[in-house]
């Protein structure tokens, strides 16, 4: 029989186990083993009685009699805290000390399961036999694989177990286990031990979500203590907060079928222990049968129920959440714990979740409300036919506090109980108990004594008797018999240890167990029990006596005199004693008053002393032992070889034969890092050496060589053990290259590198330009092989001996179209660099005179030094000009190509546009500089966090149902139903229903199968169903993962045996198709926010500004600023810029400048203003247009300006819209005399009948118009207006991509890198594409790119960066929307394999992005190929990324509303789908035919046949 309980690191441990008979004899010396490194778990094979320690670093195998047969090292290892093993793939590592979380012996097939905190705590298998012997061992399987926590802190159970697959029978265990930072989120695992199929050894094999943690970290904060199972159940006892409003813990048990194959049947119940549940958190537990006398004493007290012998109990010691100074032991029979657990499953399915009329059951890790539960219209035989629950009933279950099992506490003491085990003799129960003591005092030999106590639970709970059994603390394990009857002597302290194992055999006159007793079935003659009495002694001389002295009155005194020989050991204990003692500080020993013997030693009886103590901590900074011997001698520090750590010297215990601590010679010198790893032929250049070990003092390095040749040693750049600076001579022309480093210490120890140096001249080959003026300033470039050679400090450069400053090339595109030499102005950081030579896609720059510094204060509070900026300007330009840039790419050529048989119009226009070349590219200069200018303030923007970014609500809505026929009116989108009053509970319950039939997968296929059966069930249907079914299943993501695998896999099939394969996933023409994007929408949201949203809002920022700062027909929704050559102006519209000064009401008295254009209309004029003075709202909290109106004061009287009035301008007619130009506004500077000059803003609902009439116009005037207007401008000019070549106006288009280029390439990259993060989603699904391609014959890597580009790019990215009001509270306008849709065709155009081929008769904006392409599609294949290389997602992790997003948003989505919605497919197409089940084994099996049947009952009021 085992124990080994879960412990803090500051307790003790018991383990039960079976002790040998003659070891009870009174001479049997108690047997010890000590660990170097604290003991974290002990667990025994019954079978060989062996002993295994799990220790840090170490595993331990002991014999019966705790001597050592071997022993495993399993640390340190070279780990760091976020490594992903293997750690050769880590940086930043450091040795890091293993600490055994889990310890179980797997005893069919010989071997021990060994899990520790190194590589996210992988587990390893032992041979049983010898633990030295590794039989598996693998740190490359992935995240799978990983089972316990790298957390010092979390706490692992397990227990072990079978599962049945195919027929086959596995051996496996199931593990609990708390929730580091870096951990996996299960808390439940099983946990293969072979290989099997896709499985392999250690994987978790179970793939739920039942019970796992995050986000909800601050919400549970699992503490597991016991894994066991029992009659076919597995139980888990732990402790959790209950929610995020109270830290408090609470202590639960939890069980599980042991065939559950789903973690269905996990429903968790409340202990509560002592009065209110005072002793609320578990400690340690013990489950053992609770022997006939404790069964008759549960009986009797009405708490328990029956309880009988053979049963099992639950004993438990527990303590308050915030008091450690008080436990108690409670007991829980496990009949009765299944009772419970029973009525809670049953309220669950049968009464609403309620028991007695009140709410009983919750659902613990899950965002769903309280009516999850199953209402009365749930089939009256549910339990009995799913007694382990199923995919269609709710899970997790738990109870709610008012439904806890409360047990009285049987025993309670001070301090913190800490472990437990129990044993049955004579039909007595005794539990032994453990406490937190075990450290606080180290000194004290077999502190062991102190802190175990045998409690009979049948009578006085409160009497303590002899030690026991196997007991560990800290560093030790020891054997002790669980009595010592034969140290008593006399009946009297026989019968008065009240301890079941120990009566007086009256024949043979000794203390014995009954076993033991010839003659104990006769009456009175084995003597038991406190009512039985003896010879006492009723007075004794002398009343007082030292300790040493004990043993002359032995036979008169009780258990009681053992323990004052043990605690007097303490100094206070020693003088204070009423005994006469004198305590010795340098001994630690007590002994009697003797005036003979005095000294600062010796504290007298009674005497007050006043102690000076200096902690120091030998281990901080001292890792080697060179260090350890370097700390100041006053402090007593020793390189202690045993432990392989610097400590006290008190604290090391040399081995036997091994030399005293301060003899101990330190180890070779080790050597890890060589810098740099080349140099010269002839030397000349310093190496740094670094390592451990390398001596205390500089004389301490006797020599050093490099490839075998001397290194002269730099000794005032020593560093203590850790780094030797020396420098280099040349190398032997007749002997190697390259070799090692060695070096040497005092007392011939010698370390050598495992990395070599090697000799080597850097070959010059190549030099740009190869001539020059003489008076130098020319920049060259020198290429050629190892050039790398030496360090930065070590290069010089001569030519004809002449030296040759260094400079750093800095690669870019367009800088010598944007500036000049002359004109460039560089700086790193805060430091000016000189611009030696620009060049269209190079900088040359001198490095920098003084080490920069970052300009912005959010920089200069990162210590990083990789964030300083380099920033590049224009000296005649503003400041600041091009912060973040190192790339300005402004002008590049259209496509052309000349044809003999061109059109004569064509040639005009491409002569005009050669013509104009020049201009464009002083267009492009300008504006970019313009919008680089005005974007500086928006950027700095984003940099404080002002994205507005939608809520994942509000974000499905718009992407799920904003396209919808009813858009924002959709009922999903406004949450409301038209549901009476008094319905309102059954529908509610329904619902509920009919969420939980949705969750069986048999139901819901055969739901989708019959809708895409029927022929009015059309696209846009589809769709919308699609969308529907995405909300009602968000609470179990992985549920719907697996659903719409399951028809993708129907739908592969399909298109690849009947139709062409590259079609499928290209059009939302199945409900499948529709789960898919709005899955990618899901799982990217995150990535959205994270890295993809900026620079997308960035660039739909840079284009609204861009189309702004033009002209913008507020009627034709065409701009003079756009990508799209249909919406472009083909008009030269004459406007100015004003700058107005706008006071709006009720912001206060300032003004607020805002960029104007005079050919403005009023409404236009408005939203510039509003996204002025509310820039820093989002769109929807803005006020809209038509509530404001607008006051022009030029002077001490108003006007209010609108689009259309009375003073219009009328063209036949056609009436003009009026514009700031009609007003005569006109722009000033003049702030003190803003009052007179002011537009001020009011908050007045206007509206404008004027503009309902067809015939006004902004700019242009519609062309089938022009020949019947009359007015004073003449006709003839407007008919030559329309016949001007409008392909003149092309160059715009060329402009504005030019400006926005880097825009544009910013967002490409933030989606198409597959370097930077790439979301699991992404990565899982392209994985899955390739394993279905893999499967079929006619699907090849062409077809596989498209299937990826439908998935991704087309049924996403395009849809995303079209709409980003999908993603952002903004408002898109038509003529952003047109140029948006442009990039968004080359976006698409980049993802296809097709060839882009141009002609002349390509639309302007394939020409527009023809250079681009090629760059754009070489992106997308090194994205695809950068993703196929990735580590693999496994199901298991993608299933809990997925449970975090259900559990994070789920309660925020109009479930309900979508359940309701999805319930009208169902009753349209209501005999379609029963008959569908009916004709369904499985179906019919679940009864999903009536269960439909009831939930159509309840929901349209009406009766049915049932």
């Amino acid at each position: 029989m085992l124990l080994t309980p879960q412990t803090t690191c500051n307790s003790s441990q018991l383990v039960w186990g079976v002790t040998q008979a003659q070891e009870e004899s009174n001479n049997v010396p108690i047997l010890e083993f000590t660990s170097e490194t604290s003991i974290n778990n002990v667990v025994q094979d019954i079978q060989t009685g062996r002993i295994y320690l799990g220790a840090v670093n170490t595993i331990f195998q002991l014999g019966p009699s705790l001597r050592m047969q071997a022993r495993a090292d399993t640390g340190p290892k070279e780990d760091a805290r976020t490594c992903t093993p293997p750690a050769s793939a880590c940086q930043d590592t450091k040795p890091m000390p293993n600490l055994n979380k889990l310890l179980l012996v797997h005893p069919s097939n010989g071997s021990l399961i060994v899990c520790g905190s190194r590589y996210r705590g992988i587990c390893a298998l032992l041979n049983l036999t010898n633990v030295e012997q590794q039989l598996y061992y693998s740190d490359s399987k992935g995240e799978r694989t990983y089972v316990a926590s790298i957390e010092d802190n979390v706490n692992v159970v397990g227990v072990m177990s079978n599962y049945t697959k195919d027929e086959n029978t596995f051996s496996v265990f199931l593990v609990g286990k708390g929730y580091g930072s870096l951990d996996s989120t299960k808390l439940i695992s099983t946990r293969i031990l072979q290989d099997y199929r896709e499985w392999v050894v250690f994987e978790s094999i179970i793939e739920a979500s039942t019970v796992q943690t995050t986000p909800f970290v601050p919400k549970y904060l699992h503490d597991f203590r016991l894994a066991f199972k029992e009659d076919g159940f597995v139980y888990f006892l732990f402790s959790r907060t209950l929610d995020g409003t109270d830290n408090k813990n609470l202590t639960f048990v939890s069980r599980l079928c042991e065939n559950d194959h789903h973690y269905y049947s996990h429903t968790e119940l409340q202990l509560n222990c002592g009065p209110n549940n005072r002793y609320n958190k578990v400690q340690a537990a013990y489950v053992a049968s609770p022997g006939k006398e404790l069964a008759r004493v549960m009986t009797e007290s009405g708490m328990y129920g029956k309880v009988v012998s053979w049963n099992k109990v639950l004993f438990m010691v527990a303590s308050p959440d915030d008091d450690d100074n008080d436990s108690a032991l409670c007991m829980y029979p496990l009949n009765f714990i299944n009772e419970r657990l029973v009525d809670i499953i049953s309220a669950c399915y049968s009464d609403s979740g309620k028991i007695s009329g009140f709410p009983a059951v919750d659902i613990p890790y899950s965002s769903k409300n309280e009516e999850f539960c199953s209402s009365k219209i749930a089939v009256s035989n549910t339990l009995e036919n799913f007694k382990c629950g199923a995919d269609f009933l709710p899970s997790p279950l738990a109870s709610k506090p008012r439904v806890a099992l409360k047990a009285d506490a049987v025993l309670t003491k001070p301090g913190l109980l800490t472990a437990v085990a129990v044993a049955v003799e004579n039909d007595h129960t005794i539990a032994f108990l453990g406490n937190n003591q075990g450290e606080q005092i180290p000194h004290v030999k077999r502190s062991y004594l102190l802190f175990s106590a045998q409690v009979h639970l049948t009578t006085d709970p409160y009497v303590y008797s002899s030690l026991f059994i196997f007991y560990v603390i800290m560093l030790q394990i020891t054997k002790v018999p669980v009595q010592t009857c034969l140290q008593k002597k006399d009946c009297q302290s026989c019968v008065e240890l009240r301890d079941p194992y120990c009566g007086w055999c009256v024949l043979e006159g000794r203390c014995t167990r009954r076993s033991e007793c010839r003659r104990a079935e006769e009456k009175n003659g084995w003597l038991w029990s406190y009512r039985q009495q003896c010879v006492k002694i009723v007075s004794f001389y002398p009343p007082n006596l030292s300790c040493k002295k004990t043993q002359k009155v032995q036979s008169c005194f009780s258990s009681h005199s053992f323990y004052v020989y043990v605690f007097v050991f303490r100094c206070i204990s020693c003088v204070a004693s009423s005994w006469g003692c004198q305590w010795n500080t340098h001994d630690h020993t007590c002994s009697d008053m003797d005036d003979s013997v005095n000294g600062s030693n010796i504290i007298k009886h009674r005497q007050v002393s006043l102690l000076k103590v200096t902690l120091y901590n030998c281990s901080m900074g001292r890792e080697d032992c060179s260090l350890c011997k370097n700390s100041d001698p006053k402090y007593r520090c020793v390189w202690c070889a045993k432990q392989k750590a610097c400590v006290y010297e008190k604290l090391c215990s040399p081995d036997q034969g091994s030399e005293y601590p301060y003899n101990t010679e330190c180890p070779d010198p080790q050597i890890t890092k060589i810098i740099p790893h080349f140099g010269p032929l002839r030397g000349g250049i310093s190496i740094t050496i670094q390592g451990s070990n390398l001596g205390i003092h500089k004389e301490d390095i006797k020599s050093i060589t490099v490839v075998g040749e001397p290194c002269i040693h730099q000794e005032e750049k020593y560093s203590v053990s850790t780094s030797v600076v020396c420098e280099i001579g040349p190398v032997d022309p007749t002997g190697g290259h390259w070799g090692k480093v060695e070096v040497e210490v005092k007392g011939e120890k010698r370390g050598t590198s495992s990395m070599y140096f090697t000799y080597r001249d850097p070959i010059p080959e190549e030099v740009k330009p190869s001539r020059g003026p003489k008076a130098g300033g020319t920049l060259i470039t020198i290429s050629g092989r190892f050039l790398d050679t030496g360090s930065k400090n070590d290069v010089q450069v001569t030519i004809g001996g002449v030296d040759c400053t260094l400079v750093f090339p800095l690669q870019g595109r367009g800088f010598s179209k944007a500036m000049t030499a002359k004109e460039a102005q560089a700086f790193v950081g805060d430091v000016p660099c000189l611009v030696n030579t620009l060049q269209d896609d190079k900088l040359f720059l001198d490095p920098p005179s003084t080490p920069p510094r970052a300009r912005s204060r959010r920089h200069r509070r990162d210590t990083r030094p990789e964030l300083l900026d380099l920033t590049v300007r224009s000296n005649k330009d503003r400041p600041k000009l091009f912060p973040f840039m190192t790339r300005v790419l402004c002008l590049w050529n259209l496509f052309r190509r000349k044809s003999q048989q061109a059109e004569r119009e064509y040639e005009k226009v491409k002569h005009q546009l050669e013509n104009l070349e020049e201009s464009v590219r002083d267009r492009c200069k300008k504006e970019f500089t313009d919008l680089m200018i005005e974007m500086e303030d928006h950027t700095n923007e984003l940099s404080e966090g002002r994205i507005p970014f939608l809520d994942y609500k509000t974000y499905t809505d718009r992407v799920f149902f904003l396209p919808s026929k009813d858009g924002a009116n959709d009922v999903m989108i406004t949450g409301k139903l038209d549901i009476p009053e008094a319905r309102r509970a059954t529908v509610t319950q329904a619902l509920n229903q009919f969420s939980n039939l949705l969750n069986s997968k048999t139901f819901l296929i055969n739901f989708i199968r019959t809708l895409e059966r029927s022929h009015d069930f059309n696209a846009r249907a589809k769709v919308y169903f699609a969308s529907l079914l995405t909300v009602a299943l968000h609470g179990k993501l992985e549920y719907y993962t697996d659903i719409m695998r399951t028809l993708l896999l129907e739908l592969m099939e399909e298109y690849v045996h009947s139709k062409n394969p590259k079609l499928m996933l290209r059009r939302s023409e199945t409900v499948v198709e529709r789960m898919l994007c709005n899955w990618m929408s899901i799982c990217l949201y995150q990535f959205l926010k994270d890295s993809a949203g900026e620079p997308l809002y960035k660039l739909f920022r840079a284009i609204k500004h861009q189309i702004e700062k033009g002209p913008v027909d507020a009627r034709v929704k065409k701009a003079k600023y756009t990508l799209n050559d249909t919406g472009l102006l083909g008009d030269d519209v004459e406007y100015s810029v004003l700058t107005l000064q706008v006071l709006v009401q009720g912001e206060g008295p300032d003004v607020t400048p805002v960029k104007v254009l005079s050919c403005d209309t009023i409404s236009q004029v408005k939203e510039k203003i509003i996204e002025q003075v509310y820039r820093n709202l989002p769109y929807s909290q803005r006020p809209k247009v038509d509530s404001v109106t607008l006051e022009w004061r030029p002077g001490s009287t108003g006007q209010i300006l609108s689009d259309l009035d009375l003073t219009s301008q009328k063209e036949g007619r056609w009436k003009r819209i009026n514009t700031l130009a009609h007003y005569n506004v006109s722009a000033f500077v003049n702030i003190p005399n803003y009052k007179k000059k002011v537009l001020r803003v009011v908050f007045l609902p206007i509206g404008n009948a004027l503009l309902e009439d067809d015939k006004v116009f902004h700019l242009v005037r519609p062309a089938d118009e022009m020949d019947e207007i009359k007015s004073k401008r003449g006709s003839i000019k407007d008919k030559s207006m329309t016949k001007a070549i409008t392909e003149i106006y092309l160059t715009r288009l060329l402009s504005v991509k030019g400006t926005l280029q880097q825009f544009v390439d910013d967002f490409f990259r933030s989606v198409l890198c597959s370097g930077a993060v790439v979301p699991p989603a992404v990565k899982y699904f392209f994985d899955f594409l390739d394993e279905q391609a893999l499967k079929h014959n006619n699907v090849d890597e062409e077809t596989i790119h498209i299937w990826k580009t439908n998935s991704l790019p087309l049924r996403f990215w395009v849809n995303i960066l079209k709409n980003p009001h999908f993603t952002f509270d903004v408002h898109v306008s038509e003529v952003v929307d047109a140029s948006l849709s442009v990039i968004a065709q080359t976006f698409m155009d980049a993802c296809t394999k097709s060839e882009h081929k141009l002609s002349r008769d390509s639309p302007s904006n394939k020409l527009l992005y023809a250079k681009e392409i090629s760059t754009y599609k070489k992106m997308v294949d090194d994205y695809y190929k950068g993703i196929r290389q990735m580590i693999p997602v496994s199901d298991q992790d993608m299933n809990t990324h997925l449970a975090e997003v259900s559990r994070a948003h789920t309660d925020k989505l109009n479930t309900q509303v979508a359940l309701h919605q999805l319930y009208q497919y169902a009753s349209k197409y209501y005999d379609g789908i029963i008959a569908s089940l009916d004709e369904d084994p499985a179906a019919q099996s679940k009864q999903l035919t009536l269960r439909l049947q009831q939930i159509a009952a309840a929901l349209e009021n009406k009766v049915t046949d049932l």
